[in-house]
């Protein structure tokens, strides 16, 4: 079976497991995403949920988080981890919406991976959910899954699995497909554990069952 054929076949097996698979970061507002993004780095998404209630409670819009002080910003933000570096980022990046682009978030991926604090997973993440454009989503359990899957070989640099899964994914299920390896591989590949290949839906196509 070639790759592509079999990221096919794993494609239409997630769908199966997970039809409801979506981002697991809460946000109602384009914004939100960007913020809850860069405080998920090292932090995990529930945390962030948590962590953003508070800050979205004294800062309720992009106006008002540029206009924040970043100290104000760092002592809500803490619990996340990195929390200096995390609001000098997304205060910079509230500022430079405000002031370029009127409180919106562009539609470029490129002009996205310029705002501070973004690098290419949140910017395919932001052009996937929300613009709906094509988008390849390579965090952590993208890169362990496709490369025990056999999609790609030993290959762990995000930007190098990107760019292989991008001749072997159809546009239009990026982001879905990438949504599902976190749901799988939260609940049955996962990391700190060895996997749970008896009850993968993928057993009989995956490559490294058992690795």
């Amino acid at each position: 079976m070639t790759k592509k054929k079999l990221a096919l076949e794993i494609i239409e097996k997630l769908k199966k497991e997970y039809p409801d698979a979506g981002c697991t970061l809460d946000y109602d507002q384009a914004w939100k995403l960007l913020v809850s993004v860069r405080l998920a780095a090292q932090c995990t998404d529930a945390r962030v949920n948590v962590v953003v209630e508070g800050l979205y409670k004294k800062y309720p819009d992009v106006n008002a988080l540029a206009e924040a002080p970043v100290e104000a910003i760092e002592e809500i933000v803490r619990p996340c981890g990195l929390g200096h570096s995390k609001a000098r980022d997304i205060s910079a990046c509230m500022k430079m919406l405000r002031d370029e682009y009127g409180g919106k978030i562009p539609d470029d991926f490129d002009a996205i991976l310029k705002l501070p604090g973004v690098g290419r997973k949140s910017a395919n993440l932001i052009m996937g959910d929300v613009f709906g454009k094509p988008a390849i989503v390579t965090d952590t359990h993208c890169i362990r899954l496709v490369n025990r899957m056999g999609l790609v070989d030993g290959i762990k640099e995000p930007k190098k699995v990107e760019m292989a899964l991008w001749k072997l994914i159809p546009p239009e299920e990026g982001s879905d497909f990438c949504h599902r390896l976190v749901y799988h591989g939260r609940e049955v590949c996962t990391a700190r554990t060895k996997p749970f290949c008896d009850r993968c839906c993928l057993k009989d196509v995956c490559r490294k069952v058992g690795v």
